[in-house]
């Protein structure tokens, strides 16, 4: 991966086709995460919809435990957002340039973590499925702050409900026809760019999904290994950057 492209995903200065391919590149990490978790929880941990659903369920049906176990992992999913926000306040405060990059590589970290110690069997007993779960609620709460907040709410990389819906909208634009208006009304145009990014990122999810779920079923959490690895690469460059600027005391150009 060149330098400057490594830079300009993670980096502090954003371009749109910057935030394209850094989205894609995490669809295809929160669906592969999500594929994966399910094989090993029995639950997917990105969709918070559901997960909501499933309180108000278990409540209904006066599972409690359950239902507490629901709004923890919605609390977890909360948490790791709030945590983005602060490390990307923290970081601007301080005039450094890896605000999108850290929370990635605390993604990274978790992740790695998670994966060579469930390898080694260390998620065991009555309470590894509930940890298991907040502990990947919490990592996609942070992945997915980190694109919001780099694309101001225009990219989402953990659940795809809303990117179904706009390309369905999208859609309906595109194959509107204009024959009603006449000259006084404007056209009904579809944004074709936003098309393929949203089709570009239902598409990464879900080939992230098929290559979490193989890789789960055939090397079990070692698979999450590679997962921290393109984490870490998206990462690394906007750290090192800031790392020698830090060491070098040379300001930010």
């Amino acid at each position: 991966m060149p330098i400057q492209f490594a830079r300009s995903l993670a980096g502090h200065e954003r371009t749109p086709a910057a935030n394209r391919h850094l989205g894609v590149a995490l669809a295809f990490v929160a669906g592969a995460i999500n594929a994966g978790g399910f094989l090993a929880v029995g639950q997917y941990t990105s969709h918070v919809t559901g997960i909501v659903s499933s309180v108000a369920d278990h409540i209904v049906l006066g599972e409690a435990m359950l239902a507490l176990a629901g709004v923890g992992a919605v609390l977890s999913f909360l948490l790791g957002a709030a945590c983005t926000a602060v490390i990307v306040n923290y970081v601007r405060r301080r005039g450094l340039r890896c605000e999108f990059a850290l929370p990635l590589l605390a993604e990274a970290v978790l992740l790695l973590g998670f994966g060579v110690l469930g390898a080694r069997h260390a998620f065991a007993g009555a309470m590894a499925i509930p940890l298991t779960v907040l502990l990947l609620c919490f990592m996609l709460g942070l992945q997915n702050a980190v694109i919001t907040k780099i694309s101001r709410a225009e990219i989402r990389t953990t659940h795809m409900t809303g990117v179904v819906t706009d390309i369905g909208i999208e859609l309906g634009k595109l194959f509107y026809w204009n024959a009603d208006g006449g000259a006084a009304q404007p056209k009904v145009l579809a944004n074709r760019g936003r098309l393929a990014l949203l089709a570009s990122l239902l598409l990464a999810f879900l080939c992230g999904g098929i290559a979490g779920a193989l890789g789960f079923k055939h090397l079990g959490y070692l698979s999450t290994v590679p997962l921290a690895l393109v984490l870490g690469m998206l990462a690394i460059v906007p750290l090192v950057d800031d790392a020698v600027h830090v060491l070098s005391g040379r300001p930010h150009r």
